[in-house]
């Protein structure tokens, strides 16, 4: 038996072939597909071994370029060959939001199912390697620490490494939970090397990307188009729609031509053209907890070592990023209107550049939330279509490729179904809400009392979710865990630990071992993961080793 990827989801299942039939097991959904081959053709069927045709083609139709756009299209394209027919259309009038540069590991997987060669995404994308995210101020003023991509120390006897060391820290015997992390330690002292063993000695590490969002569409572009994605460049300016269905049937363009689709794709920002003007989708709004509405962002000219990690500095009505990249730095500052007027946060942004501006300062407006379903009879939306959380950890292209990754499993070759929009739905609003209140997390948790904007966060009502999850770790350390999904635990002990959340107790496991024989272990633990973070090369000197184009 041969294994091959899933036609569904293009993970690996298993095959065996008997007299030209193909039974494919699919390996997410563990089902059986049947492909019937009759001559240069193939059909599939159920498990019942009825022999139909193939489907048609679906004609998908994508309203909206940019990063969502063309990861939608390159992922359909090359993961779902000869099932869809895609057109995509996209305004250069219009433009593109362009400023979501750091990405969470989870990006690597995408590039790979696309079989995107990794030397070549970086290379074009001027992109630099990330271990995490530093956190300034965000506890108090001149507290940092990082939420890395990895693990801290290693789990003995199935109980998390944290669990010891709280019970070292009530003895005073502890050193800064970061320095028994790898990626931590190697971020700090700018060095980097994939480490993915997780069984190591010192257990390795996830990494990601920061680059510039304004090369990775046309970079995901040419790879689309190749694959027959067809690009018409245009304005949207009606939608048709079915009178009984209320389908979408069709988009007419500002020149007058029309294109019609079976399955739209909602990628057209914050506008959300079809999902939230045309079919009325309602707007959950989550501005009671997440109150920054604007953003403003201006890239600078590079100054010191290339680090290997996005930093977020909290700022008083709101925070500041910074992402290294080769060629310069992406900088922004996210505010809260109520409490900030533009002209300040602007002052504070440019007041914070390492180097000279490179380009004019942009000011976004949004609003934290989500629209209440994100597949609504024959569209779905992607990206700020359906949703916008602020870009604090990294969430933006991530919920873009969840989107992706879960249309491609469930994508509806014999006509949508309420199943199936149903599935759909479930999974994106979860994981929409579980981001959401990561995020809230890192505005209440903190001690800061210096304006207006972090009295008000730090006294607010949180949702109960996270009420939850807040006195689970008081009393003893405890993460609640989930089957699947984004944030798992390493980081809610890293945004805990370093907004000064402590336990009041730990595991009893963690107890039952003799205090010294603890102390030591970790003592040796601490060292081994400096001096193996210490022998990684430079950042820079990787990054150009494996093709990097680094600015002088």
């Amino acid at each position: 038996m041969d294994h091959i990827g899933c036609i569904c989801c293009n993970e690996k299942g298993s095959q065996t072939n008997l007299n030209s039939v193909f039974f494919v097991i699919c390996g997410r959904r563990a089902t059986l597909k049947v492909w019937v081959k009759r001559g240069n053709k193939q059909g599939m069927s159920g498990a019942r071994g009825d022999q139909e045709q193939r489907p048609q083609p679906v004609p998908v139709v994508i309203v909206g370029g940019g990063t969502a756009g063309w990861m939608t299209a390159a992922a359909l394209a090359h993961l779902l060959p000869g099932q869809c027919v895609i057109t995509l259309i996209e305004s250069e009038e219009i433009g593109i939001v362009g400023v979501g540069e750091a990405t969470l590991p989870h990006l690597r997987a995408f590039n790979t199912r696309l079989g995107i060669d990794e030397a070549d995404f970086v290379a074009s994308t001027r992109a630099t390697y990330k271990l995490g995210i530093e956190f300034r101020d965000w506890g108090r003023i001149g507290d940092s620490y990082i939420h890395p991509f990895g693990t801290f120390g290693r789990a003995l006897n199935g109980v998390a490494f944290h669990q010891f060391w709280a019970r070292l820290n009530a003895e005073g015997r502890a050193q800064p939970i970061d320095t028994y992390s790898l990626p931590c330690v190697a971020a700090r002292l700018a060095r980097f090397e994939p480490r993915d063993d997780p069984d190591a000695a010192i257990p390795g590490f996830g990494y990601a990307y920061q680059f510039d969002a304004t090369l990775f569409g046309p970079f995901l572009r040419r790879r689309a188009e190749a694959q027959g994605v067809t690009r018409i460049e245009g304005r949207v300016v009606d939608v048709a729609r079915d009178p009984s269905s209320g389908d979408v049937t069709a988009v007419t363009l500002s020149d007058g031509r029309t294109i019609n689709g079976a399955l739209f794709v909602d990628c057209s920002g914050f506008r959300s053209l079809l999902l939230g003007q045309t079919l009325n989708e309602g707007w959950e709004d989550w501005s009671a907890w997440l109150p920054c509405d604007r953003a403003v962002a201006a890239p600078c000219a590079s100054k010191g070592p290339l680090l290997p990690f996005t930093t977020a500095t909290a700022m008083p009505g709101g925070w500041r990023w910074r992402i290294p990249l080769q060629h310069r730095t992406g900088n922004g500052h996210v505010y809260s209107s109520a409490h900030i007027d533009d002209a300040a946060a602007l002052d504070a942004l440019l007041g914070a550049l390492e180097g000279p501006p490179l380009a004019e300062p942009r000011v976004l407006r949004f609003n934290a939330g989500r629209r209440r379903r994100s597949w609504v009879s024959n569209v779905i939306g992607v990206g700020l279509a359906g949703g916008f959380l602020e870009p604090l950890e990294s969430t933006s292209i991530y919920l873009v490729q969840l989107a992706v990754q879960t249309l491609i499993e469930l994508f509806p070759t014999d006509g949508v179904t309420d199943v199936d929009r149903n599935a759909f739905n479930r999974t994106v609003d979860l994981e929409y809400d579980r981001i959401r209140d990561f995020l809230i997390l890192h505005y209440h948790a903190t001690e800061r009392n210096d304006s207006p904007f972090w009295d008000h966060v730090r006294t607010m009502a949180v949702p109960d979710t996270l009420a939850e999850k807040l006195e689970l770790f008081r009393r003893r350390g405890r993460i609640e865990h989930y089957g699947q999904g984004l944030f798992l635990e390493p980081s809610w002990v890293a945004v805990y630990l370093g907004q000064r959340i402590r336990q009041w107790g730990w595991d009893q496991r963690a107890g039952a071992l003799p205090l010294e024989a603890v102390a030591a272990a970790v003592d040796q633990l601490q060292a081994e993961t400096r001096a193996v973070a210490t022998a990684m090369p430079d950042h820079a000197e990787y990054l150009a080793r494996c093709g990097g184009a680094l600015a002088t």
